[in-house]
């Protein structure tokens, strides 16, 4: 037998083994670091989902707006990721006792990392603030615009929310 070749098949079982090793090892948790007995028959919803902030101008500076987030489910649900649209959007979120977590931004465009772990309680809230930078596309960003805020939790029935914000933007 060619020498490469055994080479190759002794490389290959090695690596195979190992994949199985690594897979048994972290008990079926390989994939996404997601745990199946993490996750949470509780659904977070939101109060309001929708904001338009109508004209602003480049020139005021950010404006901000707040969602209140409410865990009405007889489960703890955790938030384990936060991202938004666009760089030019980013987001915080407010526990009830007033722990403040974030900057959260755009992923892939050097924003913050959107990882977390807030836990809303069953009858608990939160804030989620969605901050948008209307300067932030320079002179050529003028006109409307929607962005996006995600939040994404270990709700089983309800992974992924939403909020979306609009506004006409101008110089």
């Amino acid at each position: 037998m060619n020498k490469n070749l055994i080479t190759y098949i002794v490389g290959g079982v090695v690596i195979i083994g190992f994949i199985i090793a690594m897979a048994l090892l972290s008990g079926g948790e390989m994939v996404n670091n997601k745990n199946p007995l993490s996750y949470s028959a509780g659904t977070l919803s939101l109060l309001e989902g929708d904001y338009d902030f109508g004209v602003i101008s480049m020139a005021d500076g950010n404006v901000p707006h707040s969602f209140e987030v409410r865990n009405e489910s007889v489960e703890p649900v955790t938030i384990n990721k936060v991202y938004t649209s666009c760089m030019c959007t980013t987001a915080y979120v407010v526990e009830e006792s007033g722990e403040r977590h974030g900057e959260y931004g755009m992923p892939m465009q050097g924003g913050p990392t959107g990882e977390t772990n807030i836990e809303i309680l069953p009858g608990g809230s939160a804030i989620l603030e969605a901050i948008f930078d209307p300067a932030a596309h320079g002179p050529q960003g003028v006109g409307k615009i929607k962005r996006v805020v995600y939040l994404e939790t270990n709700s089983q029935t309800k992974p992924k929310l939403e909020v979306t914000f609009e506004a006409e933007v101008t110089k």
